[in-house]
């Protein structure tokens, strides 16, 4: 792969393909345990970042967000979508792109595809998560919602914290049969997976150690009711990820202990949402650096409230230009002209002009 220290400054490009070769090379599980390495230590710099919650547009077929964080040597942004309905076009449900610049000259050094990374990213975040605030002794996890993101938790979950025993629902079968087979079909290692679908939420919720809810609805639905939970249960809630659209009843944040990326945001767009506005809840980053207790002990209920927020689209950025890097994939674009005298962009025009064929 071409340098970047050249006369001309150029951005790496990487596309999804390119996403896809390195997670071939790297093997899911071996990339998990990378990026999951990369996120901890990321937020134990939490007070480095200038942080935001992010700008957000919204109709009534779904959400464009803009996401941008700096520590202010880097600066990265992600646009990303959520439209339920866009299985009816052919579209995935969530697409994002994203881009990473240095903050000392706001050069442009990577230009990303952003819907697999983010896939990834969101389940690396959840696993880090869950090894603070999960038992360690769990094995067994229900997955209620059984989209796009739910075989990146469900092989997440498997390689990096010892999850052996899935229990899936959907609302459509068919979408769990879909995540069967590609589980059945992955060489994930370690213990085989026993994957059980289910006929109801109840049926897959009673009994395990750690629920994930990632579905699509639209809307404050209660997709996990209170009278499901178990004493010591984890609860990964990851659907509920915009202002209206949750997936808890509230009796449930009430019994748990609640823990957030960003309050700011969370408050706005998560399942906390729901409740008054001093309702208490604790910064993982905290958990992290130790400031303050995970769990405390093994009948404690814990929920990570999970919308996603822009350090881990840094992090994802930064972990896969440099797995770009080191397996020489992408390829190098022009986004910037790169004119000889910076002054005399026209210049460069003029120059091109007639260098460049004429469109048909």
């Amino acid at each position: 792969m071409q340098s970047s220290f050249t006369a001309r400054p150029r951005t790496l490009f990487l596309d999804t393909h390119d996403v896809a070769r390195l997670l071939g090379v790297m093997g899911l599980p071996e990339a998990f345990r990378a990026l999951v390495g990369r996120l901890k230590a990321d937020y134990l710099r939490w007070p480095e970042f200038d942080k935001e919650a992010r700008i957000a547009a919204y109709s009534e077929q779904g959400t464009i967000e803009l996401m941008p964080i700096t520590d202010g040597t880097s600066y990265t942004f992600k646009c990303v979508n959520g439209h339920p309905g866009n299985g009816a076009y052919g579209l995935p449900t969530v697409m994002a792109m994203g881009a990473l610049l240095d903050c000392d000259t706001g050069m442009i050094r990577m230009m990303s595809e952003l819907t697999l990374t983010t896939a990834l990213r969101t389940a690396a975040t959840s696993v880090m998560a869950a090894q603070a605030l999960a038992r360690p002794d769990s094995r067994s996890m229900a997955v209620i919602g059984n989209g796009a993101q739910s075989d990146f938790q469900c092989i997440a979950f498997h390689a990096l914290l010892g999850i052996d025993e899935l229990r899936l629902y959907d609302i459509d079968p068919q979408a769990s049969v879909r995540l069967q087979r590609n589980l059945q079909a992955s060489e994930l290692g370690g213990k085989p997976l026993q994957i059980r679908i289910c006929d109801s939420v109840a049926e897959a919720v009673r009994g395990a150690d750690i629920v994930t809810t990632v579905t699509a609805y639209q809307g404050q639905e209660q997709v996990l009711t209170a009278d499901l939970i178990e004493p010591g249960m984890h609860l990964n809630a990851v659907g509920g990820d915009c202002p209206g659209k949750t997936e808890l009843e509230p009796k449930i944040l009430e019994q748990a202990s609640v823990f957030v990326e960003f309050s700011p945001q969370t408050r706005h767009e998560g399942e906390i949402q729901q409740m008054a506005a001093d309702f208490p809840i604790t910064e993982l980053w905290q958990v992290l650096a130790g400031q303050v207790a995970g769990r405390r002990s093994d009948a404690e209920i814990t929920l990570f409230d999970s919308v996603g927020f822009a350090l881990e689209d840094y992090c994802a950025l930064h972990f896969i230009q440099a797995a770009a890097t080191q397996y020489g994939v992408g390829r190098w674009v022009d986004v910037t002209p790169g004119q000889e005298d910076p002054r005399d962009l026209y210049g460069w025009l003029l120059a091109h002009e007639h260098a460049e064929p004429a469109l048909a």
